[in-house]
């Protein structure tokens, strides 16, 4: 336990704070944070709440970053960090241009810590988000660590309620991720409670995932379905001290759509109606995911303009479109992990919470992003790749295959187990020197992430390519005809034709390349800033 000289009276507790926190016992643990950062060690393994940069900690992250700068101990106190996935960028960003992150899992955002990453600073490992959280509890993370209850791999959890129950248990805010178990795993407890928000008691399902043998299915058959409880089990004794915030989560603007993003919406629209009038899918089509991003966007707003009715959302983050898409009175219901709003989106949701609050659930993401339930309901996933190549394999996350971007996320929890695997993307990136340098559509794919076996749909603003059934010769032409750049499709094809012949030859045409060739267009792109070559050879 922290030592008493860092208590507060409840007297001292603001009304706000004391009107949350329903356990007694817990107000005699208020505290100042900037109290509490001798207490921890260089070498501390801890977790946060959070996820997409929303439910995650301010106080006491803060407070050690200001500890550390007033200090000089950049590079001297460093943690292993373990979030559900991003958090906010005020937060983390500043622990990582103070190189205090020694280890990051899963999942990260932000320029300062994809450097440190990829400077080789930060020892990051990525991981599919529904397993993050059961590895966590499986002691995967903390087996070099020394000391401490192997039972308990975390030394800390730094967590955002907006309310404490009577039995000591938490009431996450917008995002629940991998709170639950970040909790159970850890030997100190902080709970930052944020007074700014409203209480969210009664927006969550949080069920607890025991280990095998003894794990249980999820009963989840419909979006709606509770199999949980409102609030995250705590142990009081393990509740270290409790922090009073009043700061906003730090979500800034999404990115605006684009045409290109519309086009890719629309495209995605009319294959929908298709598919409904070939009978494959029901009028208000099946539970939808959606990724990060414009294109994700521009997608359910062009849902929300479409004639389908009566939709359910089963995804891991909602986003700003989804609001006029429940307004609309097309959308039924929707289950996430995080709720991601602007603030001006966020400002119209707590204006109006009663009208949503029946319409929305919340749920860990072992719930969220499980392919148990994703099969069941029969999702249709649809996620943005940085990367796809003629066969399919997908490229999520590193650049020229080695730059670390942000992680896998939830994208392959979603698209190897979806009723509908799709993945779309704009046709062409622009490079420092020309506006098309960087096509989307590849020969070969520089790292895969989502395997050809995975995807059934890929999307661009050029068109659509449905690849169900074909064998990777027949799917090659399809995606690049449908998909590429104008600025490239005949290169692509060329290379196709050329690899076909080659490999026919030898005994080898399943997936033919020519490997001296496989990534020119990526050299090409290093070399010259462009992915346009004069010949192949």
């Amino acid at each position: 336990m922290l030592p008493s000289r860092v208590c507060f009276s409840s007297a001292q507790a603001s009304a706000a704070l004391r009107s949350r926190v329903a356990r007694a016992s817990y107000l005699s643990k208020i505290r100042d944070p900037k109290t509490l950062v001798g207490e921890f060690k260089n070498g501390d393994y801890i977790g946060w709440s959070g996820f997409t940069g929303v439910g995650y900690p301010k106080e006491t992250p803060l407070a050690l970053a200001e500890h550390v700068e007033k200090n000089d101990l950049q590079g001297q106190l460093r943690f292993s960090l373990f979030v559900g996935a991003s958090t906010g960028p005020e937060v983390e960003e500043r622990w990582a241009n103070n190189n205090m992150i020694e280890r990051r899992f899963p999942h990260q955002v932000g320029k300062a810590i994809s450097k440190g990453i990829n400077d080789g600073r930060i020892d990051f490992a990525d991981k599919h988000l529904s397993m993050f959280a059961q590895d966590l509890t499986y002691g995967y993370y903390s087996l070099g660590k020394k000391g401490g209850d192997p039972r308990k791999p975390l030394d800390w959890a730094i967590v955002e309620a907006t309310e404490i129950l009577e039995d000591g248990s938490i009431v996450p805010g917008a995002s629940v991720g991998a709170s639950p178990e970040i909790v159970a795993s850890a030997d100190k407890i902080i709970i930052e409670v944020n007074t700014s928000l409203p209480s969210f008691k009664g927006l969550h399902d949080i069920n607890e995932s025991l280990a095998p043998p003894n794990r249980l299915p999820y009963l989840v058959t419909h979006c709606a379905d509770r199999i949980g409880k409102i609030s995250i089990p705590v142990d009081p004794e393990r509740v270290v001290a409790i922090v009073e915030t009043d700061k906003p989560d730090n979500t800034g603007k999404n990115a605006p759509e684009t045409p290109e993003s519309k086009r890719i919406a629309q495209h995605l629209v009319h294959f929908f109606e298709d598919e409904v009038a070939a009978g494959r899918m029901p009028k208000n089509l099946r539970p939808l995911q959606s990724g990060i991003g414009n294109v994700a966007n521009s997608i359910i707003g062009g849902l929300a303009e479409s004639k389908f009715e009566r939709m359910q959302v089963w995804t891991e983050v909602l986003q700003d479109t989804f609001l006029p898409l429940l307004d609309s009175g097309k959308l039924d219901f929707a289950t996430a992990t995080s709720i991601r709003f602007s603030p001006e989106m966020f400002k119209h949701f707590y204006a109006n919470w009663d009208q949503y609050f029946d319409k929305l659930l919340l749920r860990p993401q072992q719930t969220a992003n499980s392919p148990e339930v994703i099969r069941r309901l029969g999702v249709i996933a649809m996620n943005t790749p940085l990367e796809i190549d003629m066969y399919a394999h997908a490229n999520s996350t590193n650049a020229l295959g080695s730059r670390m971007l942000n992680g896998i996320g939830g994208s392959a929890d979603f698209l190897r187990n979806a009723y509908l695997s799709i993945m779309h993307t704009p046709s062409a990136r622009p490079s420092k020197t020309d506006p098309t340098g960087i096509s989307t559509i590849v020969p070969f794919a520089t790292h895969v992430d989502q395997t050809e076996h995975d995807l059934d749909v890929i999307v661009t603003d050029q068109g659509l390519a449905d690849v169900r059934g074909l064998s990777p010769r027949q799917r090659a032409p399809v995606i690049i005809k449908q998909c590429a750049h104008p600025d490239y499709r005949d290169q692509l094809l060329e290379y196709h034709e050329r690899a076909l012949h080659e490999c026919l030859k030898k005994g080898a045409g399943h997936e033919p390349h020519m490997l001296r060739n496989a990534f020119k267009m990526h050299l090409n792109l290093e070399e010259k800033g462009t992915m346009k070559l004069d010949k192949w050879d």
